[in-house]
């Protein structure tokens, strides 16, 4: 049994600091989760990403590599850079004892992997840990062999906990994986903090309707068909701007889809920002076109600002959102896209409706009753020893 005293040693891992909704409700965790009864580590594999700043003091931090930010702007030697990085990765990742023996990492209770991406480094850790996988994504989305791999590596934790009942109830409906100690946990949506954030700087009004989305460029988060259904009702008469918040591996591929549109200024990609709230605030409406999500913060958040929501109706959105009560949920399709957001420009009165249920809508998010259930999972499973 743990002692009055004595804290629980929990160490998180990550690939990174970037931005993304997995990074911040593990930040937010370790920032709230009680201090007199746990003790935080947190190891990334990069030192990358605009969140590296926002490490709570009193966590323990550890990384393997350097990130992208301390390269060289001279390619060829930044190529070299990211070989030995890479080199240093699969020799910790093989060699993971050599790893915590470096990092000077020796007693631990409990080791969490954050997503999908640390599963296996966690399995590896040469350390007599509980260990507890953390899940955000819809399998169906990822490729078969990929999916069985994660299902193995699932079986072999102690306790696994699911961002969403969809993403839950998905694994044991189309492979019939049932795991006895798994439960569901929503993400942290900390409404006083939110409110706070969108104060810091002000976002000056267009004079024009304005759509906002905040998501990493990637592929599932189909802005292709966002851009497209825009590009049709700019086309038809209906003015209006588009801000997309966010960077990845399609931006390339975004902007030249942008010039082929000739959306110009109608449409602003403002790549990554640390507080992307002031803009979620100042804008008409709030837009997420993806193919696949989890539990995202980020529809919440916009909740707790009042800003009418599209969305699509994916993963564990529809445990966040009442379709038509507090925002409107669609199909990942062009023309469900292009008909949603169509009628937020013209029908007033369903806009006003949404406005006025989401100011209520963030009630579902109860951040204490969220820490408690980590609280309690983490202490059931020490006391377990």
């Amino acid at each position: 049994m743990q002692s009055k005293t004595q804290k629980i040693k929990v160490m998180f891992r990550l690939r990174s600091l970037e931005m993304g909704g997995v990074q911040k409700v593990v930040l937010d965790l370790l920032e709230n989760l009680p201090h007199d009864k746990f003790e935080f580590s947190l190891l990334v594999n990069l030192h990358q990403g605009v969140l590296r700043t926002e490490i709570p003091k009193h966590v323990h931090y550890y990384t393997i590599v350097g990130g992208r930010e301390e390269m060289s702007s001279f390619f060829p030697i930044r190529f070299v850079q990211l070989v030995v990085r890479n080199l240093r990765l699969r020799y910790y990742k093989k060699y993971p004892k050599k790893l915590y023996k470096k990092l000077g990492i020796q007693h631990l209770d409990i080791e969490v992997a954050s997503s999908y991406s640390e599963l296996e480094d966690v399995l590896k850790s040469p350390l007599p840990t509980k260990k507890v996988g953390w899940f955000h994504t819809d399998i169906r989305f990822l490729e078969p062999s990929m999916a069985k791999k994660f299902i193995d590596y699932m079986h072999q934790y102690d306790v696994m906990i699911y961002g969403a009942k969809q993403t839950r109830d998905v694994i044991n409906e189309y492979y019939q994986e049932v795991f006895p100690h798994a439960k569901v946990i929503y993400n942290v949506i900390d409404k006083e903090l939110i409110d706070e954030k969108a104060k810091e700087f002000t976002v000056e009004k267009s004079d024009t309707p304005v759509f906002v989305s905040v998501a990493r460029l990637q592929k599932r988060k189909n802005f292709p068909m966002l851009m497209r259904a825009h590009k049709r009702l700019i086309d038809e008469g209906l003015d209006h701007k588009v801000y997309i918040i966010g960077d990845g591996d399609q931006r390339e591929v975004l902007t030249k889809l942008h010039e082929e549109l000739q959306l110009d200024d109608r449409l602003q990609m403002l790549g990554t920002l640390k507080n992307p709230y002031p803009y979620v605030k100042s804008a008409d409406f709030f837009i997420l076109p993806s193919k696949t999500e989890s539990y995202p913060l980020i529809l919440g958040e916009t909740l707790c600002l009042g800003v009418p929501i599209i969305s699509t109706n994916v993963g564990g959105i529809s445990e966040m959102i009442d379709d038509e009560v507090d925002g409107v949920l669609i199909q990942a399709d062009e023309n469900e896209i292009y008909q949603a957001m169509r009628r937020f420009l013209t029908d007033h009165e369903l806009v006003n409706r949404l406005k006025q249920n989401a100011q209520l809508a963030y009630q579902k998010f109860d951040k204490q009753i969220i820490y408690s259930q980590v609280t309690e999972t983490f202490e059931k499973l020490y006391n377990e020893h």
